[in-house]
């Protein structure tokens, strides 16, 4: 066996694996607790929280044109701190992955088994096992799976939008013209600029997922150009999606009857639907979040097995993980990330008090650890990039300013935890599991077996798709 993955995946592909990460149960469910915090006003979050993500995007993209890999900013952190950096970014996203997946399997087995009055484990089995296969194919059996599931999310958002200013226009029957009035009732910023911090919190992460096309740009046909036209097309489109159904949500729905929901019956979605006076309002939004959360499951597969591949072929992990069969699939990483995922499904079921609790704040906080790195590692290997003539096409804008501003936004956005007794857990949960994991990292790169293994992977090439 080798230690290869294939180069299959098409820009279409990449382009839709992160839509379908990036939109997901927190779009349908979540979007109503931003707007309960800041009114109209959680536009400039959005925006903010978007500012950050293109930003980061934008230099992960330079990096991974320059130099491809399914290791990602992972494989940069290491590139520019040392083997401790890889080691932590790595196995902290690998870990945020796998809990991630467990709460999307759950979620979605939640509706199915009320739909068709069986126990919850059921549906979980069935899909996990029905994904384990689908993630055993080629990877381009695998992106045109998921270019067809991803698909369904996003006709379903655009007929939204469609149906949201047919609606806002008064072009339906029975309906009129709304304008601004429900705008008009509490005023721009009802909350002050304390509901927009109070709502950037709840909306920082919205555009989470997006970093699965880097993942996944490895195994793409053309790196380079894959990479950038994705980036590029994904980001427009998440805005739009994002911020025009927040605009819409909060042109046709009185403040007062927005707020968070714990199911699809309290979704601004579904009410919005409910305007429309269109029957099944609320069987509709179930099935379209059990899709949002079955094909956001499906890519965490993906991408978790991807990560350990490149974690064992760094000498991170096992070198069991590393090996890929004929088609540059690593089956074992695979079956190792849908394990993990049971596991962390059974921790569900179980749910240990103040364990769960405490992984899934980690979870939250994850990401923005990831943002540092990767606006740390850029700054470190941009010069280096540049002086040996690696750069490509695809350049970060303003790289001497632009990653300043982002690590301030970002830092920013942390102090606004800090104040906020739930955004103070997520720090403090994240901070434990990232020293455990970097001090975890220290100890292992120092070992003989890790030196002995990166001696070995210094005299043949252990990674690079096969074309």
């Amino acid at each position: 066996m080798s230690t290869s993955l294939n180069a299959g995946l098409k820009t279409r592909h990449l382009t839709m694996m992160g839509l379908g990460s990036a939109i997901g149960a927190g779009l349908f469910l979540g979007t109503g607790v931003g707007i309960q915090a800041a009114g109209p006003a959680v536009l400039i979050a959005y925006i903010i929280a978007g500012a950050i993500t293109v930003c980061v995007m934008q230099m992960l993209a330079e990096m991974v044109a320059a130099r491809p890999s399914s290791g990602t900013f992972s494989t940069y952190a290491e590139e520019a701190f040392g083997p401790w950096a890889g080691f932590l970014i790595g196995w902290l996203y690998w870990f945020m992955m796998i809990m991630i997946m467990a709460v999307e399997i759950t979620g979605a087995s939640a509706i199915i088994a009320a739909w068709f009055s069986i126990s919850p484990w059921i549906p979980a089995l069935v899909a996990i096992v029905v994904f384990t296969l689908i993630n055993f194919a080629a990877v381009r059996n695998f992106g045109e799976f998921e270019f067809w599931f991803a698909l369904i999310k996003v006709v379903v958002i655009v007929a939204f939008l469609i149906l949201g200013v047919a609606l806002w226009l008064g072009l339906l029957p029975g309906t009129s013209f709304v304008g601004l009035s429900n705008v008009s009732d509490v005023g721009f910023m009802p909350n002050g600029w304390g509901g927009v911090a109070t709502a950037l919190l709840a909306v920082a992460f919205a555009f989470g997922g997006i970093e699965l096309v880097t993942i996944a740009a490895a195994e793409s046909e053309d790196p380079e150009v894959a990479v950038h036209s994705a980036i590029r097309t994904i980001i427009w489109r998440i805005s739009v999606f994002y911020i025009g159904s927040v605009l819409l949500i909060v042109l046709l729905l009185p403040f007062n009857q927005i707020g968070g929901a714990s199911d699809a019956s309290e979704s601004p979605f579904t009410a919005v639907l409910r305007l429309a006076n269109i029957p099944g309002a609320v069987g509709i939004m179930e099935a379209v979040i059990v899709v949002a959360l079955l094909s956001a499951c499906n890519t965490q597969i993906y991408g978790s097995s991807r990560f350990l591949h490149n974690l064992s072929v760094r000498g991170d992990a096992p070198r069991a993980f590393s090996l890929t069969d004929a088609r540059g699939v690593p089956l074992r990483a695979v079956i190792v990330s849908v394990i993990f995922g049971f596991v962390a499904v059974a921790l569900q079921y179980w749910n240990p008090p103040g364990l769960l609790a405490f992984l899934l704040n980690a979870v939250g906080g994850c990401l923005i650890v990831i943002w540092f790195a990767i606006a740390f590692s850029f700054l470190r290997l941009h010069p280096r990039l540049e002086a040996s003539g690696q750069l490509t096409d695809v350049r970060m804008w303003a790289p001497s300013v632009l990653p300043w501003a982002t690590i301030a936004l970002a830092a920013g956005i942390v102090v606004l935890m800090l104040t906020d007794d739930g955004g103070r857990f997520q720090v403090i949960a994240v901070a434990v599991v990232v020293t455990v994991i970097t001090v975890a990292g220290l100890i292992w790169t120092n070992t003989g077996a890790f030196k002995r293994r990166r001696a070995e992977n210094t005299t043949k090439t252990t990674e690079g798709p096969r074309r």
